[in-house]
C-alpha cells in the first residue's frame, strides 16, 4: 500500500528509538515539496519548494520558475508553525539558503549566481533583491549540482561540488579557492568547524570529514567501521537506482544509496549522549541513521549507534527525510518531502530498472506534499526562541557561550555582519578568561571574522589549555605566515607546535605547514611523519603533500609539451580537469579507473577511461556519448552508474571535458 497518509498518521507510522518520538511543525498545504529550511536570528523558518521536481513520471517542467521559498512562523507558541508568506516566488528548483542580519541569501537551479534577498516593509515578502555574487551559469542534472552555503565557523561559506568557497565582505561575497569540492547534497560542520559531506552518487554515507577542505580531500581507511554502509529498513520497495544489487532477498535495501542532508547534532534538549552524533537521511530506505563518531589513531571513525536498526524509519512508501538540521530550540529537524519519486527523472528512464517499479507501485502518482518534524525526547522540552535580531552586539557577544550550537554559530555570523567591533575589548576578554572552551572558540574566530585580531592575542591562544583552541590559532595564523606577510613571533610560536601534547594540534600545524610552505617545510614534514608513526592522519597528510608534489611536476610537464603545439588546447585541458573532478570523478575516480563500489570487492561503479576505445577512438563517439549518455553493457560488462546526458552543460564545458580525457 503506497497511499499518501495524513501527516499524523504518517508520522505515528515513524518507528523512533526508545524515549524519542516526532512532533508535527508543518504540513501541506502549509508547505508543499520541502526541499530544505533555515533559521533566522528571531526563529522564523524559511523553506525551499521544489513545487517542479518530479512532477510525474518523466520529470517534465523541472526547469519552470514555480518554485518558492516561503516564510513560516510559530506565533502562538506551540511548536507548530501557523502563518506562512510566500517570501519569494517564480524562482527555478531553489537549492540554497542562508539566512543573514537583514534578509536572506539564495541560490537556484542552473546558476552559480547568489542573490541577496530583503523584506523591506516587514510583509513577509521579498521585495528587494541584488546580486552580490555572478558566477554565470551552471549546467548538469538537476542533482548535480552544488548545494549548502553553510557559514562555518571560520567565516567561510561552503558548497558542494564546488572547488571554491566564499566570504561575505560588506555588501557583497567572494569566492575563495579550495583544493579541491566533494559531497552532493547537504553539509554540516562540528563544533570546531570540521565539515560533513556525503555522496549519494557512489553510495557514500560520510566522506571527506577529517580535515577542512581548505587543504584537500582526506578519507582515511577504517574511517567508516565494518558494516557501517549496510542499512536496516523495514519497508519492502525496491525502488532503488543500483536495481536488484541493492536488495535484500526480503525486499528491503541493503546499502546506502540515497545518502543527503546530514547533521551533526549539537543541540541541548535532546540526551546529552546524542551531542556530536552525526545523523544521515536515507530517502530511498526511507530511514535515518545515527552514527557515534570517536576517534581511533587519528581518525575520526563512524559507527552505527544501534545493532542492525536506525534511528528511525518507517513501510509509509512516501518518507522522504532528504534534510536535518539542530534547530534554535534545541531539538532537531527532519524534512520530509513525502512523495512517491525521490530520484531525479534521470535515472526513471524508458528501460530503467527504476521506471518499473516506480510504475508497478504508482509511485509517480504521489506529489504536492510534504512534512517537517522536530524530534523530541521524553525528558525534555524544547528550549526558548531566539530574537536575536532585536538584541545589541553585547547581547549576542553573550549567546557564544549558549549550550545550543545554532545559537553560538548564529550570534557568530550576525556579529561577523554587522561588523561592529565596538565588542573586540569583550570578545578578547572571552578568548583570554572564559571557563567554556567552545566560548573561547567561537570568540577567537569571531574577532578573525570581524578582522579584529591582535597578534598577540592569537599567538596567547597557542597557549590555551584546550587544544581545539590552539589547533584553530594555527589555522587563522596562517595569513602572517606566507613569505609575503611573514610576522616572525607568530611563525615562533606556530613552530613551537610541532612537538604539541596533543596529536590534533600536530595534525593541523602538519596542514599548515604544508599549505602555507613554513621554511623547510618539507624536512619539517618528514620530521613530524617520523615523531607520529602511528597516527593516520599526520603520515597520510604528509605523504598526499609529496604525492601531490610528484603529480603536479607530471602533469605540468604534460601540460607544457601540449601548449608546445597549441595553447589553446593546454588552457582546455586545465579547465577540463577541474570540471571532472567536481562532477566525472564520483563515478569515473579521480584517476579515471572507476569507482569502486562500496563494499563489493572488485566492482566499479563505472568502467576504466583509461586506454578505452570509446575515449581513444574517433572522437564524435566520446562527442556523442557526453552529450546524450551510454546505457547498456560497456565491453560486455554491465555497470550500475548510468552515463548520463551531458547536454544541460554548454559546449565549451563538454568540449574541455573531452579534451582532457582524450590527452
Amino acid at each position: 500500500d503506497v497511499r499518501p497518509l495524513p501527516p499524523l498518521e504518517a508520522m505515528a507510522r515513524i518507528e523512533t528509538q526508545p524515549g524519542y518520538r516526532l512532533e508535527l511543525v508543518a504540513s501541506e498545504p502549509m508547505v508543499e515539496e520541502p526541499a530544505l529550511a533555515a533559521w533566522d536570528g528571531n526563529g522564523r523558518m524559511y523553506v525551499a519548494e521544489m513545487r517542479t521536481y518530479m512532477q510525474d513520471i518523466d520529470g517534465k517542467g523541472a526547469l519552470e520558475p514555480r518554485s518558492r521559498i516561503v516564510l513560516l512562523d510559530d506565533t502562538d507558541g506551540d511548536g507548530s508553525m501557523d502563518r506562512r508568506s510566500v517570501f519569494a516566488d517564480k524562482l527555478i528548483l531553489p537549492r540554497m539558503i542562508l539566512t543573514l542580519h537583514d534578509g536572506i541569501l539564495i541560490r537556484e537551479t542552473n546558476t552559480l549566481d547568489l542573490w541577496w534577498l530583503r523584506d523591506t516593509d516587514g510583509d513577509g515578502k521579498s521585495d528587494w533583491r541584488k546580486k552580490v555574487f555572478e558566477g554565470g551559469n551552471r549546467g548538469g542534472n538537476l542533482e548535480h549540482q552544488p548545494s549548502g552555503l553553510l557559514w562555518a565557523i571560520d567565516n567561510r561559506l561552503y558548497v558542494t561540488y564546488t572547488s571554491r568557497r566564499y566570504r561575505w565582505e560588506g555588501d557583497k561575497i567572494v569566492a575563495e579557492p579550495l583544493a579541491g569540492g566533494d559531497g552532493q547534497w547537504g553539509l554540516c560542520q562540528d563544533d570546531v568547524g570540521q565539515i560533513y559531506y556525503s555522496r549519494a552518487g557512489g553510495e557514500r554515507p560520510a566522506i571527506s570529514f577529517q580535515q577542512n577542505m581548505q587543504y584537500g580531500k582526506l578519507d582515511l581507511p577504517g574511517q567508516l567501521a565494518p558494516g557501517f554502509s549496510e542499512v536496516w529498513p523495514i519497508d519492502k520497495i525496491p525502488d532503488v537506482q543500483g536495481g536488484l544489487r541493492r536488495v535484500r532477498e526480503d525486499g528491503t535495501l541493503n546499502h546506502f544509496t540515497g545518502c543527503c542532508g546530514q547533521v551533526i547534532f549539537r543541540g541541548d534538549h535532546l540526551p546529552h549522549d546524542a551531542y556530536g552524533d552525526l545523523f544521515i537521511p536515507e530517502p530511498v530506505g526511507r530511514l535515518v541513521r545515527r552514527a557515534k563518531v570517536t576517534e581511533v589513531n587519528g581518525v575520526k571513525v563512524l559507527t552505527n549507534a544501534y545493532e542492525k536498526s536506525e534511528f528511525l524509519r518507517t513501510k509509509d512508501a512516501n518518507f522522504r527525510p532528504i534534510n536535518m538540521y539542530t534547530g534554535p530550540d534545541g531539538t532537531m529537524y527532519v524534512i520530509d518531502m513525502y512523495r512517491g519519486i525521490i530520484q531525479e527523472g534521470n535515472w526513471v528512464r524508458e528501460g530503467s530498472y527504476l521506471r518499473g517499479v516506480v510504475q508497478k507501485y504508482g509511485l509517480d502518482r504521489n506529489i504536492g506534499r510534504g512534512r517537517i518534524y522536530r524530534v523530541v525526547h521524553e525528558n525534555h522540552q524544547p528550549g526558548p526562541r531566539p530574537r536575536m535580531l532585536d538584541e545589541s552586539p553585547v547581547q549576542l557577544v553573550t549567546h557564544l557561550s549558549h549550550p545550543n550550537g545554532w545559537w553560538r554559530d548564529e550570534a557568530q555570523k550576525l556579529l561577523v555582519l554587522r561588523a561592529d567591533r565596538s565588542v573586540v575589548p569583550m570578545l578578547e576578554r572571552l578568548v583570554l578568561s572564559d571557563s567554556k572552551p567552545l566560548t573561547r572558540l567561537h570568540a577567537l574566530w569571531t574577532l578573525d571574522g570581524l578582522d579584529s585580531m591582535s597578534t598577540t592575542l592569537l599567538i596567547k591562544a597557542m597557549t590555551d589549555d584546550d587544544p581545539r583552541l590552539r589547533a584553530a590559532a594555527i589555522r587563522i595564523s596562517e595569513p602572517y605566515l606566507g613569505a609575503k606577510k611573514r610576522d616572525p613571533k607568530v611563525l615562533a610560536a606556530v613552530l613551537a607546535l610541532e612537538t604539541d601534547s596533543d596529536a590534533g594540534v600536530v595534525a593541523q600545524f602538519a596542514r599548515t605547514t604544508a599549505y602555507v610552505k613554513l621554511p623547510d617545510h618539507d624536512a619539517l614534514l618528514r620530521r613530524i611523519s617520523k615523531a607520529h608513526p602511528e597516527d593516520r592522519r599526520i603520515t597520510t597528510t604528509v605523504k598526499t603533500h609529496f604525492d601531490r608534489i610528484e603529480k603536479a611536476r607530471k602533469e605540468a610537464v604534460r601540460l607544457a609539451a601540449i601548449a608546445e603545439h597549441n595553447a589553446e588546447v593546454a588552457a582546455s585541458v586545465k579547465r577540463g580537469k577541474g570540471h571532472y573532478q567536481t562532477l566525472c570523478f564520483a563515478c569515473h575516480g579521480a584517476d579515471g579507473k572507476g569507482m569502486p563500489i562500496p563494499d563489493q570487492k572488485g566492482s566499479l561503479l563505472a568502467p576504466t577511461l583509461i586506454g578505452s576505445p570509446r575515449v581513444l577512438g574517433h572522437d564524435q563517439r566520446l562527442v556523442r556519448i557526453v552529450l546524450h549518455g551510454l546505457t547498456g553493457p560497456v565491453d560486455k560488462k554491465n555497470y550500475p552508474g548510468q552515463m548520463l546526458p551531458m547536454t544541460s552543460y554548454d559546449d565549451t564545458w563538454i568540449a574541455d571535458v573531452i579534451t582532457y580525457l582524450r590527452k
